[in-house]
């Protein structure tokens, strides 16, 4: 079902700040989960979970009239469900086990099996897996700042690193770590560490130093987050007696904004008010918790979506279905929402349902100290050439996505957007191997690479970097040549 204020709203203008859209192209089957690539298009995976499908803007850059068409498909036998996942500085998606796998003959699966997308050979590969790890499953992960992918097995405490440049698995320390990784959800902040609220060792947080490879506590949350499973028996996911799993529960997802905070949300009530649907904040320049509100009407965002507004504020998305906006000190209610988001170039919020998908014009407005900003780039642009850009802030001031473990799809990294000055159209400039992959970098300068469309529109143009939906000031440039069919 489409939420209320979505049904009334087809002819909605897109740039209408607070409403929704019905997107006029629906996709050709159901979607479970959507990533945005770094040509500005979005891949989604359908409910068959080994089928995936592409999505693109209209000739103008409108998100509400776009193309779907099927990509490739996963390898045979692979068919995740609730995985850990995150795009590379090369612009490659990785994905890594799956609480469920299609065809497993147990409760859970927790497959060990992995893959990486590349979009412009529009192929899977196979991935292995850290070694001695015979499960995987919904595990926590990030792309720490210096590219690598970190994850932390589900079962136990142990943590392990993806090399993006021959994509092998290393052995990680994990010191410190007070229980194990399960249900938690891992935020990278601007100092290149991780934090994380705990579940079953609530409430506790802890902080992860990838550079002596240590975890300490980060104090307690000080309201509780998680609520205890509520399931007292363990569920199977091996042929073994020992491999069953029992749930410590569940926690909401977490957003670092533009102000150095982290605003955790909390699950639902356990049996003796654990979780209720409380809010923490934890203060990264001192190190402190404080509480935030309670959820309206009795809510709370357990395994669900928050994502990071331009405009600083976040959109979470309640267990019940409904939508919130928290600016900070207080929750409005707007909607409800059909399916997973994904925050787009455009500021806008896509959210990929079952039957439907619509469009979220969030209202607001950044702060244009946030916006990223442009120092060295190519006056000329050739069609199909490869060209380097630097500036500050190219990856915005977090991941701006997140759930509360499994299913990450941040979008810290920066995308170039050209626009011809005499036809209006919008061109994605893929980008890759950015120089960093961290957040909030301040004055840094940083540095990504472009490879200008074959197809683009020749003429004045102007070309902006956009790091989670905030754009920078447009910089003139000239598209020489013709476009190449």
């Amino acid at each position: 079902m489409l939420p209320s204020t979505a049904q009334s709203a087809g002819a909605a203008r897109k740039d209408l700040p607070g409403h929704f859209t019905v997107v006029k192209s629906q996709p050709p089957v159901g979607m479970q989960m959507e990533f945005l690539m770094t040509d500005g298009s979005v891949l989604a995976q359908s409910y068959s979970a080994n089928t995936w499908y592409r999505y693109v803007p209209d000739a103008n850059g409108d998100y509400s009239d776009g193309t779907w068409s099927q990509a490739a498909s996963l390898q045979s036998g692979y068919a995740p469900t609730a995985m850990a996942s995150d795009l590379l500085a090369s612009g490659k998606l990785v994905i890594s086990g799956g609480e469920y796998n299609a065809g497993g003959k147990y409760e859970l699966q927790l497959t060990n099996m992995g893959a990486v997308y590349d979009l412009v050979t529009n192929t899977w590969t196979p991935l292995g897996h850290p070694q001695n790890w015979k499960w995987i499953g919904d595990s926590p992960s990030s792309v720490l700042p210096d590219g690598r992918l970190l994850m932390g097995q589900k079962l136990t405490e142990r943590d392990a690193y993806l090399d993006p440049n021959n994509f092998k698995w290393y052995r990680m320390g994990h010191t410190g770590k007070a229980d194990f990784n399960a249900e938690e959800g891992w935020s990278l902040l601007a100092n290149g560490t991780i934090l994380t609220a705990d579940v079953l060792d609530a409430p506790n947080s802890e902080i992860y130093n990838p550079a002596t490879q240590t975890w300490k506590t980060a104090g307690s949350t000080v309201v509780d987050l998680r609520s205890p499973s509520p399931f007292k028996q363990c569920f199977t996911y091996g042929p073994k007696p020992k491999d069953c799993y029992q749930a410590p529960g569940e926690i909401g997802p977490s957003i670092l904004r533009p102000d150095g905070t982290v605003f955790y949300t909390g699950s639902g009530s356990g049996p003796s008010g654990e979780g209720a649907g409380n809010t923490a904040i934890y203060n990264t320049a001192n190190g402190t918790w404080t509480a935030g509100p309670q959820f309206p009407n009795g809510d709370n965002a357990g395994d669900s979506w928050a994502i990071l507004e331009p405009s600083g504020n976040v959109l979470v998305f309640g267990l019940s279905g409904a939508m919130y906006e928290w600016n900070g000190s207080t929750f409005t209610q707007i909607g409800s929402w059909p399916g997973p988001p994904i925050l787009l170039p455009t500021g806008q919020v896509l959210m990929i349902g079952y039957s439907s998908v619509v469009l979220y014009n969030p209202t607001g407005s950044p702060n244009p100290k946030w916006a990223p900003t442009i120092k060295t780039y190519p006056t000329t642009l050739n069609p199909g050439d490869t060209y380097k850009i630097t500036g500050t802030l190219f990856n915005g001031w977090g991941q701006a996505m997140s759930f509360g473990d499994e299913y990450q799809n941040s979008t810290n990294y920066p995308l170039v957007r050209i626009t011809n000055t005499a036809s209006g159209h919008v061109f994605y400039a893929r980008t890759h191997d950015h120089s960093t992959m961290g957040v909030a970098t301040g004055k840094t300068i940083v540095s990504t690479h472009f490879d200008v469309p074959a197809t683009i529109d020749s003429g004045a143009s102007t070309l902006v970097v956009v790091a989670n939906g905030i754009a920078s000031t447009p910089v003139n440039v000239t598209v020489s040549g013709s476009r190449k069919r």
